[in-house]
């Protein structure tokens, strides 16, 4: 707060000089109601500001005439005329959405849905509320509040955070920034610490449920996310802001932007630290994010944009999910972790993550014609880093003797001693790391025209190439002369020192080549689509230990997978407030890489099947000047589904199942709405029922340790279950209310039910086994306030947010456990109470 307190002052030593003010509010033409987030420039310059939540602007003007631009994300931009003596209200301006706004978003394989236009089920965050209410929670937790979407913390450590969409895991939603996929390109997996801070240059976040609005290649299962940061949209001037938070937590940064200048350049930077203790034990944290956009209109007809951003951290975490037994035993609650300790008085992190993957982007855009736009992109990523765990004896059970008593944290000193003692013996136990290095390259390209006025054709690439380095090195002899590694069959008297290799070491190497063709039509109240696309997935393994250097079998050939596409859709509005919308589609899709090459080695799935995917959805959506509601009902058949069931064994260590060839329902129906009775008030609901089961059982299941060793082949007995890790009924309620000037209160409710353990592979051997453990249902609460006040003329937000206010104690996250009950499961707890505030000050 004194950092805050000493910023303000500094603020207020500045003064603008200005030939008078011009005010107004944007408002949105299909809702009749506020449209934040709203850019407003002087025509010809750089001045700029954005519209707040009620839609509101003030800018201030050195002219006694001239125009202002309008624009948003997926409207038309509008252009209005003002003469200003001292001040002057320009009432309210209209935008109305414009499909052909899209085109520089659209880099290539997304489209960002039109409301009433695409026929999808769809959810967009503008950046004010994605501002408002982020607080210190995680970047995926400002969706917690969309029908079917599931938002948890997982283990609770920095930027662990886990998004689930009507039931599927996160590697089976489409994640973009920028319309540039970040999926990983082996497992699909996304992890958001990778991504920490870019909240702070977001311009809009889109969430698609189902088919969505994808055109190249293979769409996902789930849905898709695009975040579209800013660019040379961006007006100029910046921000500073600072934040603190429960548990030392702490953020400040900066953005700043130039605007567009007479030569057409346009430049972003931004950049920002967060720290903190964490709210679990042994979660503390450190991590930067820096961002840089530089755009260029070469002329008329082209555009350059050059886009880099990262996010350095590491976190503690939390691996292991814990009896709710062990929990209420602790002294530390629903805070407990097992996975950290102390070494010579410093607190040291057992199981943590330490990850760096910046991503660099060029996009091109070219008006070839009044009809013909080609816009084109090619980007790279480079990443290093892991995460840590230990390698060797156990030592780190929670009635260990190495610990300071039951379920205190491990005294690390002892184990040093032991493996000081065993001298030239080499160490018993020792901390280590799993790398996962990659290089990532990739080109996208689309390329549409306008065939008349009412048809427009599509067509697009999509070429990767992705390169994983997959090894285990030595972080930690604790204490030791070595540790002793045979894994190596090129080296297998290996007397591992600090950074040496061990257990495995494998590269995985993927290309994929897409393209896709789409014809879409619009007329009056009618719009529709039809796309076709294909992909081909070409996987090749090098193991390094597993095979001598001389071996042909070290390397294999590629293996190919080809995949295919063919969905469809229409929108039709019948009145000017109500409309209905269906789309359907079915694809193929590669199995993931280690659905390919089984055992952890070289040795080739050849009956690996592409995974089948049937969905079909329809919809109805309202909108009247006070009124926006959607109701939707969807229904997607996957078979074929593979994947590396990851879990916790009682000793604590992990296990990976690798599942092949299980199919599985989703269905249900989804509804969401806001009610604006006037412009200060704004209240929200959603509600989604969803009824998800596995299809059938699945033989020969195999399964693996922490190091890629077979231990066991099950069948696994799971056909009618529920699909776990996600809740089936949610529903929410919230409230934004501007009760005085410049100051909002909101308040949301979430309600979480139908919530279904994950099943434990091991614990579904037998046939007869009941259902998993269905976890109690819950709600929590929200609330904030937001407060806009100026400061020698520049602009001041404060934002202050608390987190499940009424402190409720609930589960999020459960694996089932042998007895399919309370008692046996696995679980990790949610946050109680959390708390931030925050400040940003924009000049």
């Amino acid at each position: 707060m004194r950092k805050l307190l000493l910023l303000a002052l500094f603020l207020t030593s500045a003064t603008i000089f200005a030939q008078g003010t011009i005010t107004g509010k944007v408002i949105d033409s299909e809702m009749d109601g506020p449209l934040p987030g709203a850019n407003v420039k002087v025509k010809g310059t750089s001045n700029g500001t954005m519209t707040d939540f009620d839609g509101n602007f003030s800018l201030d003007v050195d002219a006694a005439r001239g125009s202002i631009e309008i624009s948003f994300v997926g409207y038309k931009t509008k252009e209005v005329q003002f003469s200003v003596n001292g001040s002057t209200d320009l009432g309210s301006i209209t935008l109305a959405p414009d499909a052909g706004a899209l085109d520089e978003v659209v880099v290539t394989s997304f489209s960002l849905a039109i409301d009433r236009k695409t026929p999808v089920a769809v959810s967009t965050i503008s950046a004010a509320e994605i501002e408002t209410k982020i607080g210190n929670q995680e970047f995926p937790e400002v969706l917690k509040s969309t029908p079917g979407v599931y938002a948890n913390k997982a283990g609770g450590g920095f930027g662990d955070a886990e998004l689930r969409m009507r039931g599927f895991e996160g590697q089976n939603i489409a994640v973009l920034i920028n319309g540039v996929p970040v999926n990983d390109m082996e497992n699909g997996r996304v992890y958001w610490s990778n991504w920490a801070g870019l909240s702070d240059v977001t311009k809009t976040m889109q969430t698609q449920r189902g088919l969505g609005a994808s055109k190249v290649a293979v769409p996902s299962i789930a849905g898709t996310v695009n975040i579209v940061t800013k660019s040379t949209d961006a007006e100029k001037g910046g921000n500073v802001f600072a934040a603190t938070g429960n548990d030392g937590y702490t953020k400040f940064g900066t953005t700043v932007s130039t605007g567009m200048n007479e030569n057409g350049l346009a430049a972003t930077v931004s950049a920002s630290r967060t720290a903190g203790n964490g709210y679990v034990d042994g979660t503390e944290f450190v991590g930067y994010n820096y961002f840089v956009n530089i755009a260029k209109e070469l002329n008329e007809d082209h555009t350059l944009s050059f886009t880099a951003f990262g996010a350095p951290q590491r976190h503690g975490q939390r691996q292991n999910r814990h009896l709710i037994e062990t929990y209420r035993e602790s002294e530390s609650g629903i805070r407990f972790n097992g996975d950290w300790g102390y070494m010579n008085g410093q607190v040291t992190h057992i199981e943590d993550n330490f990850y760096h993957k910046p991503q660099l982007s060029l996009n091109h855009y070219w008006d070839i014609s009044d009809r013909t736009l080609l816009s084109t992109a090619v980007y790279a990523s480079f990443s290093s880093g892991g995460g840590g765990g230990w390698a060797g004896e156990n030592k780190f059970g929670l009635n260990s003797k190495y610990r300071d008593g039951a379920l205190q944290p491990v005294n690390l000193d002892l184990i040093v001693d032991e493996n000081v003692a065993l001298g030239a013996e080499g160490s018993e136990t020792i901390l280590r790391a799993s790398r996962n290095d990659h290089n990532w390259y990739g080109a996208l390209s689309t390329l549409s025209t306008d065939i008349n006025e009412n048809i427009e054709l599509l067509a697009g690439l999509d070429l990767r190439y992705y390169e994983g380095k997959h090894y285990q090195e030595v972080t930690d002899l604790l204490g030791g002369q070595y540790w002793f590694d045979d894994s190596d069959v090129n080296n297998p008297v290996n007397l591992a020192q600090v950074g040496d290799k061990i257990s495995y070491n494998n590269d995985g190497i993927v290309l994929w080549e897409g393209g896709f063709l789409q014809a879409e039509y619009s007329k009056n109240d009618l719009d529709a689509f039809i796309s076709v696309a294909a992909s081909n997935t070409s996987y090749k393994r090098i193991d390094y230990f597993n095979y001598t250097d001389n071996d042909p079998l070290q390397e294999t050939d590629f293996i190919n997978f080809f995949g295919y596409q063919v969905k469809g859709g229409a929108n039709y509005n019948f009145t000017r407030s109500s409309g209905v919308f269906a789309n359907i589609g079915y694809f193929e899709r590669a199995p993931f890489f280690d659905a390919v090459f089984l055992n952890f080695q070289n040795d080739i799935n050849a009956d690996a099947p592409n995974q089948k995917i049937f969905s079909a959805e329809v919809g109805y959506t309202f909108r009247t000047d006070k009124w926006r509601a959607n109701v939707n009902a969807y229904r997607t058949q996957w078979n074929d589904k593979s994947e590396n069931y990851s879990y916790n064994n009682p000793d604590g260590s992990l296990g990976v199942a690798n599942i092949l060839g299980v199919n599985a329902l989703h269905q249900g129906i989804e509804v969401d709405f806001e009610y604006r009775p006037f412009d200060e008030l704004s209240i929200t609901g959603f509600a989604s029922l969803g009824d998800w089961m596995w299809s059938d059982d699945v033989t020969g299941v195999q399964i693996f340790d922490e190091e890629q060793n077979l231990i066991d082949e099950i069948n696994l007995y799971i056909e009618d279950t529920k699909v776990g890790g996600s809740p089936q009924t949610t529903a929410g309620l919230g409230v934004d209310y501007e009760f005085l000037q410049d100051m909002r209160f909101r308040a949301n409710y979430n309600f979480f039910g139908d919530f279904y353990s994950d099943f434990d592979p091991v614990s579904r051997t037998n046939p007869d086994t009941p259902e998993v453990w269905k976890l109690p249902d819950f709600g929590t609460v929200d609330v904030g306030l937001t407060y806009d006040f100026p400061v020698a003329g520049f602009d001041a937000v404060l934002n202050a947010n608390v987190y499940n206010v009424t402190n409720t104690s609930y589960i999020a996250n459960a694996q089932n456990g042998l007895g399919n009950d309370a008692r046996t499961a696995l679980v990790w707890y949610g946050f109680g109470r959390t708390y931030s505030v925050g400040a940003k000050f924009n000049f």
